[in-house]
């Protein structure tokens, strides 16, 4: 390439925003978010607002899925604001079993041609695949914030994040997907096919009412 006064313009720009940077983008609570049960008769309840998500469990555990354009399979950041007025007791994040927690908001990590293969797969088939890698961000248990936990379902492929312990409020959140993911397990991420929320109390037998609203992907 010749290099001209507009060319040297056009790589400074490169080099400030960075080539092919993902482009900032809500996602949306609607009808694309599909709910998968763990147990026949435990289920949440979601209510899809648009630019929120309204979740109460009692006593159960379920989760809430929505499969990521590819425009957004970059993204290397995300934000959101969410809010507990339920609570359910502090518990330990890394038991089987009694591993309770307000909100977990899941990013699900594929390599890419594994993303092509798995496009339309069910959750229940992504955090099995072996090559899956999964950060799962909580308001929860009984940890400090920024505590990375072993994910006592998800074995190598997941790691548990800390946000928030137990209790009630509502804050924002700004988390850098790439960085995380590099802490956890090295390496690049791969595409960003989908994120997950789920709310569980079925351990603890309590009851939780929250929302997460405003989730941007950058």
């Amino acid at each position: 390439m010749k290099n001209t006064p507009l060319t040297s313009l056009i790589v400074a720009a490169s080099l400030v925003f960075g080539a092919g940077s993902a482009i900032a983008q809500q996602i949306a609570f609607d009808g694309s978010w599909k709910e998968q049960r763990f147990s026949l008769f435990s289920k949440n309840d979601y209510g899809f607002n648009g630019s929120s998500l309204d979740v109460a469990s009692d006593g159960s555990v379920s989760m809430a899925y929505v499969q990521l354009p590819e425009s957004v399979w970059g993204a290397s950041g995300a934000k959101w604001q969410w809010a507990v007025s339920q609570s359910t007791p502090a518990t330990d994040l890394r038991q089987k079993g009694g591993d309770d927690r307000n909100l977990s908001l899941y990013a699900v990590y594929l390599p890419a041609d594994q993303a092509q293969k798995l496009k339309g797969a069910k959750i229940t088939k992504l955090l099995s695949e072996d090559s899956a890698r999964v950060l799962v961000y909580v308001w929860g248990g009984a940890h400090n914030r920024g505590d990375f936990l072993d994910s006592p379902y998800l074995g190598a492929r997941g790691k548990t994040i800390v946000l928030r312990g137990s209790g009630t409020g509502s804050h924002s959140e700004a988390v850098d997907l790439a960085g995380d993911y590099r802490k956890a397990f090295g390496g690049t991420p791969g595409a960003l096919v989908g994120l997950a929320v789920t709310a569980d109390s079925d351990d603890t037998d309590s009851q939780i009412a929250a929302s997460i609203s405003n989730l941007v992907l950058n």
